[in-house]
């Protein structure tokens, strides 16, 4: 009974992401670049989007509307951006990269693994330095466009940074339908008696293939703003946090697997620059 509960939960989502993304249907809004009129207009349809979520939903299904809806609201923003003239198009690309993102990782979740579904499956209080890095991602590229606007009109990078998104983007999400209900979010410090070591698919080329993916993914998503210091920045604090959750997981893959993991280990690498995960006893 859980189990559809959390289903229709994904379900909703998928309404309410289309609701947010309907914004670039609003009359009006389509080639407006700037000005109080496009402001007025986005805020308008924000207060009236929850106005009615307020009176369809109550407690837990609430949340989750608000969020999809907030989500699909942001793409739908990057799609006027994207395809309306605007000097701010490769923006528009990465509010796109940044809001199915983690939509996606909402709705994988529901087919996948609903009962490990949760709020928390948005990944939109993943941390705080997530979120840090996220504002001094914008406030970079705001910076940058102010003081030198030809450093973020460089269109083939901007190309090359989507791709980079789109790229990670599927091998996450390879790696999340592959691994199935053994997927979780939270690294698990107990053996599920479902839970099974999967070597196929995607994971007999990478240990970590969902690593791999959100790492180049980060990366993508500033080499498409053009923001430099962040570049540098992301490829830093990416491949320490990855680092240093491989190997607390891979003790636990051990702890579960022993030695099918083990060889395993040995086979199949992270795909991850000098990440070799967790050191094996002789």
């Amino acid at each position: 009974m859980a189990g559809g509960r959390l289903v229709a939960e994904g379900r909703l989502s998928v309404g309410c992401f289309a609701l947010g993304v309907s914004v670039t249907l609003v009359p009006g809004l389509s080639g407006i670049q700037s000005g109080f009129v496009t402001r007025a207009l986005l805020g308008t349809y924000l207060a009236v989007i929850n106005v009615l979520l307020l009176l369809l939903y109550r407690g837990l299904h609430y949340q989750v509307a608000v969020r999809a809806c907030f989500l699909g609201f942001v793409c739908g923003c990057g799609l006027l951006l994207s395809f309306g003239g605007s000097s701010w198009q490769h923006f528009g690309w990465y509010l796109c990269s940044l809001s199915i993102f983690h939509y996606s990782e909402y709705l994988v979740t529901a087919v996948i693994n609903p009962k490990s579904l949760s709020l928390d499956s948005f990944l939109l209080n993943h941390s705080v330095e997530y979120k840090l890095a996220a504002m001094s991602s914008w406030v970079e590229f705001t910076i940058e466009k102010l003081l030198f606007p030809g450093l973020k009109q460089i269109t083939w990078l901007s190309f090359f940074g989507l791709l980079m998104v789109l790229v990670g983007e599927l091998l996450r999400k390879a790696a999340m339908l592959t691994a199935g209900s053994n997927f979780n979010h939270i690294v698990q410090n107990e053996k599920a008696e479902t839970h099974r070591l999967v070597t196929t698919g995607i994971y007999s080329w990478s240990r970590h293939p969902s690593y791999v993916g959100w790492f180049y993914w980060s990366i993508g998503t500033q080499v498409i703003l053009c923001n430099p210091i962040c570049v540098l920045g992301y490829t830093l604090a990416s491949w320490r946090f990855f680092r240093e959750r491989i190997e607390e997981e891979e003790m636990t893959l051990i702890q579960f697997f022993g030695e099918d993991y083990e060889h395993y280990k040995k086979r199949i690498p992270t795909r991850l620059p000098f990440i070799k995960g967790a050191k094996l006893e002789p």
